[in-house]
């Protein structure tokens, strides 16, 4: 028996095409396709939801933090709502440290600093300061350390 390279090479072609159309025909009986892309888009869109109220809210206590000296009152309104915002970010991504800082900033912002201390304690916890680069970590640090004496002062 004589085999031609162009038999050889179509048989491996042939066995190749086969054994592809099996592991596909697999993944989607078992809808593996399916149930991955969705846990991805799921995951991205919490993400991104997340992300957008961290924004808002950060622009929020911006805006806060600019009106403090002119409307105490209102000063306090917009670092509820940057709270709020927070809070929102918060439900969707509690790893993320981000929003736990700005959750503390907001709720110093407006004279609760007990409880921006315990936000500043979650954000630097195991869980949450993975999310964090070096730069920030030692900024909410700092932070921390800042509140620590203020808290102190005051008492």
């Amino acid at each position: 028996m004589d085999f031609s390279d162009s038999n050889m090479w179509r048989d491996l072609l042939l066995q190749a095409v086969l054994i592809l159309a099996t592991v596909l025909m697999f993944l989607f009986m078992y809808n593996i396709p399916q149930k991955f892309f969705s846990k991805l888009r799921l995951r991205n869109r919490a993400d991104m939801q997340a992300k957008r109220h961290f924004v808002q809210g950060a622009q929020v206590l911006s805006q806060a933090k600019s009106s403090a000296a002119k409307d105490r009152s209102a000063a306090a309104s917009l670092a509820k709502s940057a709270e709020s915002e927070a809070d929102s970010a918060i439900a969707l991504d509690p790893r993320d440290a981000a929003a736990h800082i700005l959750k503390a900033l907001a709720l110093d912002l407006q004279g609760f600093k007990t409880s921006a201390l315990d936000s500043l304690d979650i954000a630097l916890s195991p869980l949450a300061v993975k999310s964090l680069s070096e730069p920030e970590k030692a900024d909410a640090l700092f932070k921390r350390a800042k509140s620590c004496g203020e808290s102190t002062r005051t008492s």
